[in-house]
Formats: structure tokens, C-alpha cells, sequence
């Protein structure tokens, strides 16, 4: 099943029939923060307004979030831990990077809330004083209020690489700010847990042409997806539930870096395309 939060309620896309649903219901904490939200959404969709892909594709598609945080995870690929020891080099920082990769903790940080995110087709923002910037294309898990990891969506964690490889401790400087993160375009609600071969998949175009594209396997991860939602659990509690992204390793060599209005589609199968503008 894949959930829209739009505009004005909820469309359901059923995996079964690929028709669309509409719920007339504008709470979206209630609707998605349930442990047994796959088998829900297959029973409510029975009473649902059937309609069809004519009808969504003339709706305006929100991030699929509303009162949930939104966490994510570093380091928890081999290219990511690379990327960051060679950014933070200078400042001696390096070896930091390299300590988390093998650790048993794992590194996570807050990302943001609703208001720092935007949906598909919505501009990000880069940070006026960093001069090394990069999306980064993220897993993003949905866990419930219990823990349980129910759904998945595209992340797009907007990174300022130049401040966070002065200073590991600008790392929030680095990541928190007005348009920080991409987040859809829906929330993707399996019967069972999406397949490690899954690929995630990036391209940037600027001027109407391709200047970056990478891919890799959600296995590549070094890390388990209920090991990141241990970790981040064990002393914070989520009352709607909570966005965790993954982390990445489709990483933009330097010295490339965006600029405003560069385009970036982040895929990842099963879930669909998440498209950012880059604001000037």
C-alpha cells in the first residue's frame, strides 16, 4: 500500500488492485501511527471512495508527515564514512568518522520536524554560508509509537559539507535548517519488510542536463534497520511515531556542489520518486 497525505485528506493505493481510495479524514498522526497499519489500511479501504489515477494526479501531495520528528542515521555505509573522513581531514576530524563506522553505537542526530520539511516537487534550501553542499538519498523508516517499524518513504537529507568538515560539532549547523529535508512523495506500507535488493537511485540535472547520477543497494548498509530503531529508542519516545532516516552512500565527489536550481530525483524501489528544486 502506499499513503498520500494531500491537501485536503488522504489518498490509499492499494498493492493489490492499484486503484486509489480517498479518505476524508485530516488526521494523519491517527491514521498512520498504528503497528498493524498494513492490514488496517486492507480492511478501511473497503469502505473508502474508490476513485482513480485521473483524480490523483490533480491533487497536491504533501510530505507525509504531521507532528512526527524526523531523526537520521551517519556512517552506516562504507562510501559515507570515506566521504566524511576525507571532508573533515584539515580540521583533524577524520579519524571521528572513522571510529563511529566501526562502533557499536551508532551515529544519530535530529533532523528536523514537519516544518523544516518539504514534499515532492518542493524546494530545498542550501545554507547561505556554506560553500560545499549535497543531497544526500535516504531509506527513511516510519516507526510507530511502540517501535514498530511500519512503512518507509524517500529522505532527502540536505547536508552543508563545508561547515560539518570544518567542526564534527557544527554538525547541526550542517543539517538543521529552513528546508532541510526532502520527505516522500508517500509513505510506502508493505505486507513485509522492503527487500535489501531494493536500489536507491539519484540524479541531479541543472539547465536541463544530468551532471550527477549514482545508485546502490539498501544491503550495502552496514547496519540493520532495527539496530538504528534500538539505538534511537532506548531513551526517547515518539508519541505519533518517528521518521529515521538511514543514511547514504551516493555521495557528489568534490567539488561538486548544488546550486540553486538544480533538480533532484531520488528513487528507491517500491516506494517511487522524490523530486527537490534547489531554492535560489
Amino acid at each position: 500500500m502506499k499513503i498520500y497525505k494531500l491537501e485536503k485528506g488522504i489518498a490509499v493505493e492499494s498493492d493489490i488492485s492499484g486503484s486509489f481510495y480517498y479518505f476524508d479524514r485530516s488526521d494523519w498522526d491517527d491514521f498512520i501511527n498504528r503497528d498493524n497499519l498494513y492490514d488496517w489500511l486492507k480492511n478501511e479501504i473497503q469502505a473508502m471512495q474508490k476513485t482513480d489515477s485521473q483524480w490523483f494526479e490533480k491533487q497536491k501531495i504533501l510530505p507525509p508527515i504531521q507532528s512526527q520528528e524526523i531523526w537520521a542515521a551517519g556512517v552506516t555505509y562504507l562510501r559515507s564514512k570515506v566521504a566524511r573522513m576525507e571532508e573533515s581531514k584539515e580540521s583533524g576530524g577524520d579519524t571521528f568518522y572513522d571510529k563511529v563506522y566501526d562502533a557499536e553505537r551508532p551515529e544519530i542526530f535530529f533532523k528536523g520536524t514537519a516544518v523544516r520539511a518539504v514534499g515532492t516537487e518542493g524546494g530545498v534550501k542550501i545554507r547561505k554560508d556554506s560553500t560545499w553542499d549535497v543531497p544526500e538519498p535516504e531509506l527513511t523508516l516510519f516507526v510507530t509509537s511502540s517501535n514498530k517499524i511500519v512503512g518507509y518513504t524517500i529522505g532527502n537529507d540536505m547536508s552543508s559539507r563545508s561547515i560539518e568538515g570544518e567542526n564534527p560539532l557544527y554538525l547541526p549547523q550542517a543539517k538543521v535548517y529552513d528546508k532541510c529535508a526532502g520527505l516522500g512523495p508517500c509513505l510506502y506500507v508493505p505486507k513485509a519488510p522492503i527487500p535489501l535488493d531494493s536500489v536507491i537511485r539519484m540524479e541531479i540535472h541543472r539547465g536541463g542536463k544530468k551532471v550527477f547520477e549514482g545508485d546502490t543497494q539498501i544491503s550495502q548498509m552496514k547496519r540493520s534497520h532495527s539496530e538504528l530503531v534500538e539505538f534511537l529508542t532506548r531513551e526517547c519516545s515518539f508519541p505519533q511515531g518517528v521518521f529515521l532516516m538511514t543514511g547514504t552512500c551516493i555521495v557528489p565527489d568534490y567539488p561538486f556542489t548544488l546550486q540553486g536550481g538544480d533538480e533532484i530525483f531520488i528513487s528507491i524501489d517500491h516506494i517511487g520518486t522524490l523530486k527537490n528544486i534547489v531554492e535560489f
